[in-house]
């Protein structure tokens, strides 16, 4: 299930890709068989590990095409193991509402993309979020949980100046490039979820939507595709935020 629209991102096969809190790596196994250049990055060993004998799975399958690389690497968001300007495209799906210091998050995700390069970062939408938030403490309060709900303007402002503090720290500007949502068919289990308690899997109303959500994964039938179609732009669970980074020239005369 992808949150991230790669059309839109730009994404050509032989792209180098970071993606940025990887996670069980949804988004990294798409970009490999796009034919990409992936590097799955997070701090979790234990999931990244996970992600490397997926990879590996994949290429013995031959589920990728020639030319196509894979690999993981541990380390910390704030200080990404990276040079500057490495990766053609960046993605950071569902990971800087975990972050305390989002903005040196930022900074660093815009360092390491190519001048001419694409971001996309996706993050919880700020209505339903919030709605999860009203419902109940025990979503968010968790250890890792989410610390912030962003709006679109919020996050548009931190991203589009380059993750630049306003102490003056220097950083490269962004240029915003569009909004998509996402999973709209997923913020009602989660009002749901919140609403009988975040760990009460067993309850009736909960496992029926969730059986729902399995069969729009496993299955996308059409049914579950056109409800998406309308409620993704109402409630979809996620706001997609694309960026690009101008080039030199391009950018000082946005300055200007």
């Amino acid at each position: 299930m992808l949150t991230v629209d790669f059309d839109r991102l730009g994404l050509r096969p032989g792209d180098r890709v970071l993606d940025m809190g990887a996670g069980a790596g949804r988004h990294s196994f798409e970009l490999y068989r796009r034919g990409a250049d992936v590097v799955a990055f997070d701090m979790d060993a234990d999931e990244l590990a996970k992600v490397s004998d997926l990879f590996a799975a994949m290429r013995e399958a031959g589920e990728v095409p020639a030319g196509a690389e894979a690999d993981v690497k541990q380390g910390d968001a704030l200080a990404l193991p990276f040079g500057d300007g490495e990766f053609d495209r960046v993605v950071a799906a569902e990971v800087l509402e975990h972050i305390p210091h989002d903005v040196d998050a930022i900074r660093e995700l815009v360092r390491v993309l190519r001048p001419g390069g694409t971001l996309a970062i996706s993050v919880p939408r700020w209505l339903p979020e919030v709605i999860n938030w009203k419902l109940s403490a025990d979503y968010h309060n968790a250890e890792g949980g989410h610390i912030r709900i962003y709006t679109d303007h919020e996050l548009v402002d931190k991203v589009t100046k380059g993750g630049r503090p306003n102490d003056g720290t220097p950083g490269d500007a962004m240029i915003f490039e569009g909004k998509d949502h996402a999973h709209g068919l997923h913020s009602p289990y989660w009002w749901i979820k919140c609403a009988v308690g975040v760990d009460n899997d067993g309850h009736p109303l909960a496992k029926a939507y969730h059986r729902l959500l399995v069969w729009e994964i496993v299955k996308n039938p059409l049914p579950l595709r056109l409800a998406g179609k309308v409620l993704d732009p109402l409630i979809g669970k996620s706001m997609v935020l694309y960026f690009r980074k101008p080039h030199a020239a391009e950018e000082t005369a946005q300055s200007a």
